[in-house]
């Protein structure tokens, strides 16, 4: 086919780099600008822009697309028969929708109709799914709310954080997208209709999403804690200062009562209460302006003291 891809994260790049091993003509790569990155914060190119240079592939990187004349020229003398979206991070609108016959493609890191929104493999773990996926559909206007066209499941690992569970979700979307193409030119995948009553939603991230309460459950905590790498991950005061946890896993019963944000120290092991007499084994943690170390040389250097409390609760 003849397909402009629209992308920009290293979730995207899987799906570009399939679809022109597998022949087709992408004739145009859209991604978003250049940002600042770093402690230099110097301009960087998102890795779908780095990829399609190394593939010889023209790039654009427009600022907006919704009322850019110049931009619509350029798409609409292409006359692409699919648009491909992954990961864009741009509405895409109505004259784009209507443009090639084969519609937008997008490729989604859910099962729609659940986790529709920026952020569906984040808050599948976080809200302790145990199996998740990915959903071809074609975009309308509505938000992740288009036909579905294939979708493929893929468990969630106890130990997956969002960092280890997205190049796996990306990998399986790249050849669903190819399995999808195939499909659409054969004319053998009838789109179906979400169930709009299913539908959950999966908002983007924000600084505060990462901060514990102590308040919730500890597998609610941990669960949290790992989806919410590698921002805004999970992060308390400690004496004053942030301390940020990196990893946790549920304790063991038999903790005896403890109150939420209180800490333990049993040994070389450090424990943290939780909600309905519920705790959290500390194993790897980070004081402000220190570096990552286990719960054991923080104990050493720190020396909590029995009843000592983190964050507010």
């Amino acid at each position: 086919m003849n397909l402009v891809f629209c992308g920009t994260p290293e979730f995207a790049v899987p799906t570009l780099k399939k679809l022109v091993e597998a022949g087709h003509h992408v004739r145009l790569v859209v991604t978003q600008p250049d940002r600042p990155s770093g402690r230099g914060q110097e301009l960087a190119a998102p890795p779908v822009k780095q990829l399609a240079q190394s593939l010889a592939l023209p790039v654009v990187q427009p600022d907006k697309i919704k009322n850019n004349q110049e931009f619509r020229a350029q798409l609409e003398a292409l006359k692409p028969e699919a648009i491909i979206v992954v990961g864009y991070g741009r509405i895409i609108p109505k004259w784009m929708i209507d443009l090639p016959p084969q519609g937008n493609i997008n490729l989604h890191g859910s099962l729609l109709p659940k986790y529709r929104g920026a952020a569906p493999i984040q808050w599948a773990i976080a809200r302790g799914e145990t199996v998740t996926g990915v959903t071809t559909m074609r975009i309308d206007e509505g938000l992740d709310t288009g036909d579905i066209l294939l979708m493929r499941e893929m468990p969630i690992d106890p130990e997956d954080t969002a960092v280890t569970l997205a190049p796996r979700l990306a990998e399986l979307g790249s050849g669903l997208m190819l399995e999808t193409l195939r499909g659409l030119e054969a004319g053998a995948i009838p789109p179906r209709k979400q169930d709009h009553t299913g539908a959950t939603l999966a908002p983007i991230l924000k600084k505060e999403d990462g901060q514990i309460d102590f308040n919730r459950e500890a597998p609610e905590i941990v669960n949290r804690l790992r989806g919410f790498q590698p921002w805004p991950g999970a992060f308390t005061t400690f004496r004053g200062k942030n301390l940020t946890l990196h990893r946790a896993h549920l304790a063991a019963s038999g903790m005896g009562p403890m109150v939420p944000g209180e800490m333990k120290v049993a040994g070389e092991d450090l424990f943290l209460g939780c909600g309905e007499g519920t705790a959290l084994q500390v194993i790897e943690l980070q004081p402000e302006g220190k570096r990552r170390m286990s719960a054991r040389d923080f104990i050493h250097g720190y020396r909590p003291k029995a009843g000592e409390r983190l964050g507010s609760t």
